[in-house]
């Protein structure tokens, strides 16, 4: 087992990853780097920015979500997303703003050939299991964690297929500690600082169930932490009590760019406190 001190570990959340990339800039200014990046769903495609190159991770990271990026992945029109659906039969966006985000920005082909160790999980459908990644192409890798069922398109590797890493380790601090991290920063999306609701409308009794079960994997990893592990939950600086479901609209991406400065702000005065 390789002794990687610092730990960043990026939780998966849609479009709320933008979260993630204020809380790396605060981090970046405060000169803390990690030594392994371990990332699940968006947190995968926000942590390879990072393992690919710490220094220039967030100023590619800003422009890669802004504009026509990985912020515009569930834009279209409700026409475009039936049209997509009728035509695959299983989900209603592509992943090919995500892979070209990816291309563009980071020059690595392979995990391996990253400047940091970087572990990326994604469900493996035929398998029933995690499947973490550590070797191998980036691209597919990462789209395979990004895979929201029903959202966006199953990824193929090998013979097998791949869904959202969220499904199985949706803020994975646990790989982090057993590849011998002693301090974790990690990076989530503020769904754990705002208490759940109960479901109201039929499409909110999935997506809370799902909620649940996320939470629950976190909160026994925590407990179960060696006391010589210190972790820092970074904040994001969101709406605070109350957004529990609102947090679950996954094609919402009008707040992108103040999400990462509440986030920044809030984390830069955490990190400030020691």
């Amino acid at each position: 087992m390789a002794d990687h001190k610092t730990a960043f570990v990026l939780g998966g959340g849609g479009l709320l990853g933008a979260y993630e990339v204020g809380m790396l800039r605060a981090l970046t200014e405060a000169g803390i780097s990690p030594d392994l990046v371990v990332g699940t769903s968006v947190g995968a495609f926000n942590g390879a920015f990072v393992a690919a190159d710490p220094a220039s991770a967030v100023d590619l990271l800003t422009k890669a979500w802004q504009g026509e990026g990985a912020g515009s992945v569930f834009s279209g029109s409700f026409l475009a997303r039936m049209s997509t659906l009728v035509r695959s039969g299983t989900h209603l966006h592509s992943t090919s703003l995500l892979s070209t985000a990816l291309e563009t920005f980071i020059p690595a082909e392979r995990i391996e050939d990253l400047a940091v160790p970087f572990h990326c999980v994604a469900a493996n459908i035929e398998r029933a299991e995690a499947r973490w990644f550590t070797r191998g192409p980036l691209v597919p890798a990462v789209l395979a964690s990004c895979a929201v069922p029903g959202v966006l398109p199953p990824v193929r590797i090998g013979e097998e297929h791949f869904y959202d890493g969220g499904l199985v380790h949706s803020i994975p601090i646990g790989r982090a500690v057993r590849e011998g991290a002693r301090t974790i920063y990690v990076l989530q999306v503020g769904r754990i600082e705002s208490p759940l609701t109960a479901p109201r409308r039929p499409w909110q009794v999935g997506l809370v169930a799902f909620e649940i079960a996320r939470r629950h994997r976190f909160a026994e990893e925590m407990s179960e932490l060696p006391d010589d592990v210190t972790v820092h939950l970074l904040p994001t600086g969101g709406a605070g009590p109350g957004n529990g479901l609102s947090q679950l609209r996954y094609r919402d991406a009008s707040r992108v760019e103040d999400n990462i400065e509440r986030a920044y702000a809030a984390s830069s005065a955490y990190l400030a406190r020691g």
